[in-house]
């Protein structure tokens, strides 16, 4: 263990002092609950910047200007209904405009659950969005980064898995044997599925834990039923109109908020369908102006 955490240290002071917008790998030593891949099993990217079948996950930074920094700290996790990766409009695209502002950002590429390179594919995603959050505060100094700042973001699928970090942390999937935290400190979720129920993204939820899950499976990755006061402060987006993943996902999971009195905000656009991104097509109003608003009120922003 100590030599993978070295790894990531050097390979953190590498990235810091020289690399913008280049992947770096998650686990330099290994990936774990990983099984030999079958030979027609290959990560491909298509014109869309589609990312399948990933094999090997990573975090690529995009570090703010020199002086622009402001030590806070984001993952970010497209969406794709956990059978692949929007990593442009979910992914690149969002952490620039996040170094825009001062903050740090990592484009997570984590695994897309499937028994082919898995032992369990349910934990999968949730590992690998757990070692980026383990990874950035193990490297918070040589990343100039404030180690209570570190958030999480995702879109749908990607919402999922944010929400599954931000819910599940007490229960970590991965080695910590230096007991490092997992928890992010605040939570962006861009129309996210939430709820493995009624109101279920029915793809995303067979692609996790499959077609005939347990009850117990379907009421761990309900998101909704796991908040907690310890739950991290959470900033919503959804459209009402969205057929995709239905915006009861945000309401569910804003309304447990509440009841636990965790901090949260949420924005509801009349109009916007799935999928979006950074600009909703359907509304003059930017939801990426609201979330730094939010950050910067709730202390994430400024000073470190």
């Amino acid at each position: 263990m100590k030599t993978i955490l070295s790894a990531f240290a050097l390979t953190a002071i590498t990235f810091a002092s020289f690399a913008q917008e280049k992947p770096m790998p998650l686990y330099p030593k290994g990936v774990p609950n990983s099984k030999k891949a079958p030979a027609t099993y290959v990560e491909k990217t298509d014109d869309r910047s589609w990312i399948s079948m990933v094999t090997e996950p990573t975090l690529t930074p995009y570090l703010p200007e020199k002086g622009k920094a402001n030590g806070a700290a984001i993952v970010v996790c497209p969406g794709g209904g956990y059978s692949g990766l929007a990593s442009d409009h979910e992914g690149k695209a969002i952490a620039r405009a996040f170094a825009e502002i001062g903050v740090t950002a990592f484009v997570l590429k984590y695994r897309l659950p499937s028994d082919d390179i898995m032992a369990d594919k349910s934990i999968g995603p949730l590992q690998d969005a757990q070692m980026a959050i383990y990874t950035v505060r193990k490297n918070a100094t040589e990343w100039n980064i404030n180690p209570s700042k570190i958030g999480i973001i995702g879109f749908s699928a990607g919402g999922h898995l944010a929400s599954t970090e931000g819910t599940h942390f007490d229960k970590p999937v991965i080695e910590d044997k230096e007991n490092i935290s997992v928890r992010p400190d605040f939570m962006m979720l861009i129309y996210p599925v939430i709820s493995f129920g009624e109101y279920a993204h029915v793809g995303s939820r067979e692609n996790l834990i499959g077609k005939s899950p347990s009850a117990a499976q379907l009421e761990l990755y309900s998101n909704e039923k796991q908040v907690t006061a310890n739950t991290p402060p959470t900033f919503l987006v959804h459209a009402e109109d969205d057929t995709v993943v239905p915006v009861q996902n945000s309401l569910l999971f804003y309304d447990a908020l509440l009841k636990n009195k965790v901090k949260a905000e949420m924005h509801l656009f009349q109009e916007g369908g799935h999928g979006f991104g950074m600009n909703n097509s359907k509304n003059k109003g930017k939801w990426f102006e609201w979330a730094a608003s939010w950050l910067e009120e709730n202390g994430f922003l400024g000073g470190k």
